[in-house]
């Protein structure tokens, strides 16, 4: 096997030694260069014909996200962004990945050096999982995209939880495109980190007629809600008298990821059982294969991205090994699989 080539696109010579380190410590991959601002970037991806690119979202000259669009136009390569914790690179980070990033990676807010190397497995398996994707142009449906008719929504009180990781952020953006605004209670895991969530949550709600916000403990779902599990905590769902509730806990990573799909789809098997829809879209490893499992030997039904349309069918395909998932679907049929089932009770 050839090593990944990796081009590294940053104008931190700290950030530019630190990453061709890293990376280079591996066998299967190769530093093929790095540069400092967009233009020489451009002339080392068509000198060096890099499998992977990471970009920062902040440079001089020519910003990441700018540079970004003329790339995918021009030559197609799969990119991971390099964001900074800020509200604004945030959303930016997020544009990005509905350009076509397939990844990013939040710089520490720590030491740089020591920051970037305690995130040593992340980059490097992000790297991987880039490297074996194929990059797709499929944009989101906006405020205009498909809708169903709300009439036709009965009055059924099962609840929807997703998940999703690598790709998840335009995968969800065409799911719930293709939603009508009353639809039932939405929880979803999005493996994303704190302060991301938030502006995902944001931006979905901007671009949605659904009432979606970062969820915080105690919030209740109802029809209409849509809740993204805050990143840095485990979101679980819990019932009472009055209906289904969230609650968000602190705790070890599982499956190196926190929020965990597994965590959220296992706490719905227990709490909904039969009463519920989960859906597991793109993403690397397996987490949420096992919640998937469980929900359906609870009676709930169980739907999987397919491996068509998906940007890495890594956890569809977990799901699918284990006998977790009722219906394998490209994505667009997704919402009207699930509607129907509503529809039918």
């Amino acid at each position: 096997m050839k090593p990944i080539r990796v081009l590294i696109v940053d104008d931190s010579p700290v950030v530019q030694s630190v990453l061709t380190t890293l990376l280079s410590s591996n066998s299967d991959i190769e530093v093929v260069g790095a540069a400092s601002d967009a233009f020489d970037a451009k002339d080392m991806i068509i000198e060096k014909r890099p499998d992977v690119v990471t970009l920062d979202v902040e440079m001089p000259r020519m910003d990441g996200i700018t540079f970004l669009k003329r790339l995918m136009s021009f030559r197609p390569i799969p990119v991971i962004m390099i964001s900074s914790y800020t509200w604004e690179n945030s959303m930016r980070t997020l544009e990005a990945m509905d350009i076509g990033a397939v990844d990013f990676i939040a710089k520490p807010r720590e030491d740089v050096k020591t920051g970037l190397w305690k995130l040593k497995h992340e980059i490097i398996t992000k790297v991987r999982t880039a490297a074996r994707t194929r990059i797709k142009p499929y944009g989101l449906f906006g405020k205009n995209g498909k809708r169903v008719p709300a009439a036709s929504m009965t009055n059924s009180d099962k609840i929807i939880a997703i998940g999703a990781s690598t790709g998840g952020t335009r995968a969800i953006e065409r799911l719930l495109g293709s939603m009508p605004p009353n639809v039932n209670g939405i929880v979803i895991v999005q493996h994303m980190p704190a302060r991301f969530t938030r502006a995902f949550a944001q931006r979905l709600d901007t671009l949605f007629p659904m009432d979606i916000k970062e969820a915080n403990d105690s919030d209740r779902l109802n029809r209409g809600k849509v809740l993204v599990a805050p990143g840095g905590l485990h979101l679980q769902m819990a019932e009472d008298h009055r209906g289904y509730y969230v609650r968000l806990q602190d705790g070890p990573p599982v499956e190196h990821q926190r929020p965990s799909i597994d965590v959220l789809l296992n706490s719905v098997a227990k709490t909904a059982a039969s009463n519920a829809i989960g859906i597991l879209l793109t993403g690397m490893g397996s987490d949420g294969a096992d919640g998937l499992l469980a929900m359906r030997q609870a009676g709930a039904f169980t739907v999987a991205q397919d491996e068509a349309t998906s940007l890495v069918f890594g956890m569809p395909a977990a799901a699918i090994k284990l006998g977790a998932v009722e219906v394998v679907a490209p994505l667009d049929d997704i919402p009207d699989i699930v509607l129907s089932r509503l529809k039918s009770g």
